[in-house]
């Protein structure tokens, strides 16, 4: 969550008052999300999400990597995004035989 922020070059204050927080605790409350203080609920999640312009499952990852992949997944159109997911199915399928 703090890498897409700081990509994107806003600030912590901006993507609580961006979801509804109120801007005195907005900074607090994103920088207890981003550190693993606290984990945000669904709903809060999905808000950040959507404001970062990441899918939800971004926020959750544990490796950059994966976070990487979901994100550049996500920025396809739809019709890219299925083709190159069957095309890493199928590679995954014959790496596994």
């Amino acid at each position: 969550m703090r890498a897409r922020r700081e990509e994107l070059g806003w600030s912590q204050e901006k993507v609580g008052v961006d979801i509804g927080i109120d801007e005195s605790s907005s900074r607090a409350r994103i920088s207890r999300y981003e550190s693993g203080v606290h984990e945000p609920p669904v709903q809060t999640a999905r808000a950040i999400a959507a404001a970062l312009a990441v899918p939800l499952p971004y926020l959750y990852c544990e490796e950059d990597e994966m976070a990487a992949l979901l994100l550049a997944l996500h920025q396809l159109r739809q019709d890219d995004r299925k083709a190159q997911i069957a095309q890493f199915n199928q590679a995954l399928a014959e790496m596994l035989r």
